[in-house]
């Protein structure tokens, strides 16, 4: 998700959407409040980074391509902050290798916090100008994708520490019923992609026509009791399940049951936790959804399938971030929220699609190879970010994030 920007939309700007921009500040703060220092600085894998360094890379987009590019007489907070904080971007020069994000316990999570209060302070003049308006609408969706993957590297962290520590305190939630049954599609003619009206991601985009054959999807998340039976059957041992890049990466791995599970429990932002068997099962790679759909006599879905029954849905439904709180998908009726679902769909280019001139055409475009799209949205995902045209996407070893997976099969 670090890798996954650039709206194609324009945007009028209105109190409300500054009111955007002071939440999503907001949010990510809050987040990070339960965090020390320590806890904030380290980072347990080059997949993963520090939490303090996503909270001064989110500002470091503001920074760079409003402040800097569209306020007349900023000065840069710190001159050095754009070679620690820069992600990927190429055309904004020399960055510090991703591997040592967590090598920097200067500048302090303090200071990183002062940062970010000077930026959003400077930004107030910006957010009422309609030049600015669709950058700053990248922004607080970057925003929001980091917010994510706080989240996400922060659980990896801290499940490196034998002590099990906790960054919420555990709550009791009620239940809710997993959906039954399938949802079906004759087929035919189905328009997918963005469709123009308010943000999207430019590779959401261009809207296109997709020939679907007659299927049905899942109505419900597969859950942990299912997977318990897919281990218990043998499913990681069975080679005849598996793609070849998968098995030799479970052979290779050792990997005998989704990330942070052990014994009954499960690894959790509010510690080691009993295992919900009615919770959608989460933490799983590309290789082990394809595996459990081949297991179950199913498949997993195309996008184009899952965004054909989605477009009729409510992206703002199931669980997902409203406020810093536990962390923790539960069964839903939705098809979105909870985790994201894998589909079987390469993520590649639409028809016509052409990256955007400049830095911000880095975001999506040079990262289509080797990965797959998942769809919805997860217990991580600030509620309101996602929508059925969204691409997320991932390597298919992948599995820190909150992933999951929704069946489908041909009708």
């Amino acid at each position: 998700m670090e890798n996954a920007h650039r709206t194609v939309a324009d945007h009028t700007p209105t109190a409300s959407f500054a009111d955007q921009f002071r939440r999503a500040r907001a949010l990510s703060e809050a987040l990070a409040a339960p965090l020390s220092d320590a806890d904030a600085t380290i980072q347990s894998m080059e997949d993963a980074s520090p939490a303090k360094w996503h909270l001064a890379h989110t500002t470091w987009f503001f920074e760079t391509f409003l402040l800097r590019d569209r306020l007349a007489g900023y000065t840069l907070y710190d001159e050095q902050f754009p070679f620690l904080f820069n992600s990927y971007y190429e055309a904004e020069g020399a960055r510090i290798a991703r591997f040592s994000r967590g090598m920097l316990s200067r500048p302090t999570l303090d200071d990183v916090l002062g940062y970010r209060r000077a930026v959003s302070e400077a930004m107030e003049p910006l957010l009422d100008r309609a030049d600015c308006a669709d950058l700053i609408a990248l922004g607080i969706a970057h925003e929001q994708q980091h917010q994510e993957l706080l989240l996400t590297d922060i659980k990896h962290a801290l499940f490196q520490n034998p002590l099990g520590p906790a960054m919420f305190a555990p709550v009791v939630r009620a239940r809710q019923a997993q959906a039954a049954g399938w949802f079906e599609h004759p087929g035919g003619i189905a328009l997918i992609g963005h469709d123009g009206d308010g943000f999207a991601f430019d590779n959401e985009a261009p809207r296109h026509r997709v020939l679907l054959e007659p299927f049905a999807l899942s109505r419900g998340l597969i859950t942990n009791r299912d997977w318990q039976a897919f281990i218990d059957d043998g499913g990681y041992r069975n080679a005849v399940l598996w793609l070849s890049d998968g098995w030799a990466w479970v052979q290779g791995e050792g990997i005998e049951a989704p990330l942070y599970w052990h014994g009954e429990e499960q690894f959790t932002h509010a510690g080691w936790q009993v295992r919900d068997p009615d919770a959608p099962v989460t933490h799983i790679s590309y290789f082990e959804a394809d595996a459990f759909a081949s297991w179950a006599g199913h498949r997993l879905p195309t996008e184009f399938e899952w965004e054909a029954i989605a477009a009729a849905g409510d992206p703002a439904e199931g669980d997902q971030v409203d406020q810093a709180a536990p962390i923790l998908p539960r069964a839903t009726t939705s098809l979105f929220g909870s985790c994201w679902q894998w589909t079987r769909s390469a993520y590649l280019p639409y028809p016509r699609f052409r990256p955007a001139e400049g830095a911000v055409g880095e975001y999506n475009g040079k990262f289509m190879s080797g990965q797959f799209v998942l769809k919805g949205a997860s217990c991580a995902t600030a509620r309101g970010h996602s929508r059925a045209s969204y691409r997320n996407f991932f390597y298919p070893h992948q599995r820190w994030q909150f992933t999951g997976l929704r069946l489908a099969k041909d009708i």
